[in-house]
């Protein structure tokens, strides 16, 4: 997120210019398989025979093995390896057209909630698609410009049906020294 000076900042056109705005589209590099699926409820110690036993997903109401919900990211993303850049460097996340501009630059991640809409299926390719969902002032024991924000990522399969959206809510504040300098750029507390 861009810190820019608190004169410059207005509430009201930083939530015109950002609430509802969307990022790129990324699609999934790799389908949904039941080998990851697999290893991540044996990492959790899950026992779900709907994610682990083929015979037993054949037979449930879905007709196959299902994916966890909370996988939508891993079989919707980019895939870390092998770098596709061509060095070793990690690919980067995240649009840069989304971040929202604040009077602050100390982040602090608050919540992450998920809504499951529909199975991920074995077989299904994920895409995703992120959004700013809400930006607010709101105060905070360090700061009482404290700035939040709420983005949300979209997870559809090949059908582009909705199988999952994910909310996370963060904020920026300001450091110690300029909440003392002033404790109210944005005159909010007199409101």
């Amino acid at each position: 997120m861009a810190k820019v000076a608190p004169e410059d900042f207005d509430i009201d056109q930083v939530r015109a210019a950002y609430i509802g705005k969307q990022g790129q589209r990324s699609d999934g590099l790799y389908p949904v398989e039941h080998d990851p699926i697999r290893r991540h409820e044996h990492m959790c110690y899950g026992t779900n025979p709907l994610f682990l036993d083929p015979e037993y997903g054949r037979e449930s109401q879905y007709g196959e093995t299902i994916a966890p919900g909370v996988m939508a990211d891993y079989f919707a993303g980019d895939g870390t390896w092998p770098s596709w850049n061509g060095g070793h460097e990690l690919p980067t996340r995240g649009d840069a057209e989304l971040d929202v501009p604040t009077i602050g630059d100390r982040a602090i991640n608050l919540s992450t909630t998920w809504e499951f809409l529909k199975p991920i299926r074995v077989g299904d390719r994920l895409w995703s698609q992120p959004s700013v969902a809400d930006v607010f002032v709101k105060p905070i024991r360090l700061d009482p410009n404290a700035i939040w924000v709420v983005n949300e990522t979209r997870f559809y399969n090949q059908d582009d049906e909705l199988v999952a959206i994910s909310r996370n809510t963060g904020l920026r504040h300001r450091e110690p020294a300029e909440v003392e300098a002033n404790p109210d750029p944005l005159g909010l507390q007199e409101k």
